[in-house]
């Protein structure tokens, strides 16, 4: 089995009222020096050899992120291309 990573992220045009209410409350905790914070999913898939890079972006691109407003990438993808 191997391990494939899935980052999706809001678009960088679309407000991320989360990652702003971080940045808000940071500054409460008396942290500096964070301007900006995106705040994302991530989601591990365990694949066997059969699945293919191919088809784990397929799937990214149809049910893990909503491509209308947000990014997504394919990391540690121990797939076959």
């Amino acid at each position: 089995m191997a391990r494939v990573v899935v980052n999706v992220m809001p678009k960088a045009e679309i407000l991320d009222p989360q990652g702003q209410a971080v940045v808000r409350a940071l500054g409460r905790l008396g942290v500096t020096g964070v301007s900006d914070v995106r705040q994302g999913k991530r989601f591990e898939l365990e694949v066997d050899g059969t699945v293919t890079r191919a088809e784990v972006e397929k799937v990214a691109e149809t049910l893990l992120a909503n491509t209308v407003i947000e990014d997504f990438e394919v990391v540690d993808a121990e797939v076959s291309q």
